[in-house]
Formats: C-alpha cells, structure tokens, sequence
C-alpha cells in the first residue's frame, strides 16, 4: 500500500487485529508529510513477512494480538530485520509489560488509547531515533525499574522484604503475620534469616541497614 508523501520519509508498518482502529492509524499516517504508510497488516505473522519484504523503518505493533503477539513480533524483528525499530501499542498500561518490551529491544511503547496525532508523533520519533513513552505509563515504568533493582541487589526474598517492611512500620510479630496471613512464628523465622543475611542483631539495625542498601521504598 503505498502512499502519497516522499520516497524519502519513514517508511512505517501498521500491525493491528482490529480493523477499525488499524484504518483509522492507516488514515492519520496517510495525512502527514513526515511519514509514509507502507503497508498494514492484521496479525503477527503477515506483519513478519510484510517487514521482510518491505523493510519498513518502523512497525506500529499491538502488543496483543491471536497467534503471535508484540512481544513475539519484537523478538523475530530483532532477529531478522534489526534495521526495523518497533513500536509497541497496547490498551493496557502495565510497568511489567513496558519493561519487557524495552528490555528486548522495542523502540518505545505507547497507549493505543492515544490520540492519532500522538501516536504518529511517535512514530516520528522512533523513526529519527528515539524513544518514544506516553506519560501514562512513565511512572509504572520507573517503579517497575526501581523493583527490579531492589531485588536484584537485594540478600533478601520478597518474603522477607514484606516482613521487614511491617517491621519498618512498627508492626508487632503477631501484627505483621496478620498481615501477610502468616502465623507469628513463620513471622519470627523470617526475621531470624534476615537479620542474617543483613548481617545484624535486631529490628532497629536490620531496617537502617536496609534503608542504607536502598532495599526500603
């Protein structure tokens, strides 16, 4: 499906099951003079082959899609076609998910709730370079990676981090374990094997240690 503008702008891929909102990204790509629409594609598989054979700059992607996903898409792009930068577009805003995304390669990641004029701006960008976020899913995305850092750094299991942090509020054995549903005997078990892995001796100490290894919101 070619278009009116430029040879030399962006060539961008549409990738979306549903064809109402595939048409109406398709019709707001085809009125800006930045952009070229190459072609659309209904699922994972037509889009793999439409990027093989037409080797857009981007590919607009919904993140869910029957058969193979945006994520999936993301992976064989980066296999096949890494010249390609993908955009994923999702209805749903999830740190986890956005995080994944980005972590294996994906270009930037934006809510198809967006209005058209957004999106295309993002594409724009993705297509110059860069990275593209809707704000929304900013603040997800930087918990999601102050999580993973904590427990990548962290002696402790999420478990105990749990404790530590009824411990951290003033919580009692038996108020922490009827938090968590656990008996206060599993809550004391717990505290003994953080206080060793953090290397001290009682409350005060475990939770200004664990404040000092930014283990602690």
């Amino acid at each position: 499906m070619t278009a009116t503008t430029p040879t030399s702008c962006p060539g961008v891929l549409v990738v979306d099951n549903h064809p109402v909102y595939r048409d109406g990204l398709a019709r707001a790509l085809k009125a800006r003079t930045d952009l070229r629409l190459l072609a659309e594609a209904a699922d994972g598989r037509e889009a793999l082959e439409l990027i093989g054979e037409l080797r857009p700059e981007v590919a607009a992607v919904d993140m869910r899609m029957p058969g193979l996903d945006g994520l999936g898409v993301l992976a064989a792009v980066g296999r096949e076609c890494p010249e390609t930068r993908v955009l994923i577009l999702s209805a749903y805003l999830d740190g986890d998910i956005a995080y994944r995304a980005l972590a294996e390669g994906a270009s930037g990641f934006i809510s198809k709730d967006s209005s058209r004029e957004a999106i295309c701006d993002a594409i724009a960008a993705v297509a110059a370079g860069g990275i593209a976020l809707c704000p929304d899913v900013e603040v997800d995305l930087a918990s999601e990676i102050r999580k993973r850092t904590r427990a990548e750094r962290s002696p402790l299991s999420e478990r105990e981090l749990e404790v530590l942090r009824g411990v951290a509020d003033g919580g009692s054995a038996a108020e922490i374990g009827n938090e968590l549903h656990l008996s206060p005997t599993t809550v004391k078990s717990h505290l003994r094997n953080l206080y060793a892995k953090l290397e001290v001796g009682d409350r005060a100490a475990a939770v200004a240690e664990a404040m000092r290894r930014g283990l602690l919101d």
